[in-house]
Parts: structure tokens; C-alpha cells; sequence
């Protein structure tokens, strides 16, 4: 498992010409079971992507298919860790209280 920390390197105005091309990479890669969860930091200087890979390699594969990699718009810092506990009810009930 994989947790990518985003931290964007250009002005707003940027990052917001290319947040439609990233959501839809990020549609994509939901669909495919890569990712886990994703969202903006805040205050907004980046995001987070939680991935589901088998190795680093295949994590930054995903990862150097975002708009954002592409167009020099985060820089990525990416953090491997074995998940040994988790919520039984889920994220679902974390993400809508």
C-alpha cells in the first residue's frame, strides 16, 4: 500500500487549468481498483492519493500517468506501509459521518 503526498510547485491558477484532466486520470484508475482514496490537502498546497500497488514500481507507474506528474505541476512524495489494522465498517463511514 502506498500513500502519495502531492505538493504543488505552481500557482492555483495552474493547477486548476489541469484538475479536470487529473480527476478524470484519478475516474480512471478508481475504476481500475488502483486507488483506495484521494483528496486535497489543506489549507490547498497539494493532495493525497492512497494507491493500491504490488510494488513501487507499479505505484509510480500510476503515478506518472497523472496530469499533474505530466505538466510539472506536484512534485510526489510517495510513502510505502503495510496496513495491519483497519476500521471494519469501512471508509465509507469515515468519509460521510
Amino acid at each position: 500500500m502506498f500513500i502519495a503526498i502531492l505538493t504543488y510547485k505552481k500557482a492555483l491558477s495552474e493547477v486548476d487549468k489541469y484538475l479536470q484532466a487529473h480527476r478524470d486520470y484519478l475516474a480512471e484508475h478508481y475504476a481500475a481498483g488502483d486507488l483506495i482514496t484521494s483528496g486535497p490537502r489543506v489549507p490547498r498546497v497539494g493532495g493525497v492519493i492512497m494507491i493500491k500497488a504490488a510494488d513501487l514500481e507499479s505505484a509510480k507507474t500510476i503515478l506518472s500517468q497523472d496530469p499533474f506528474n505530466i505538466n510539472g505541476i506536484a512534485d510526489y512524495q510517495i510513502v510505502e506501509f503495510t496496513p495491519t489494522l483497519f476500521c471494519e465498517s469501512g471508509l465509507k463511514q469515515l468519509l460521510n459521518p
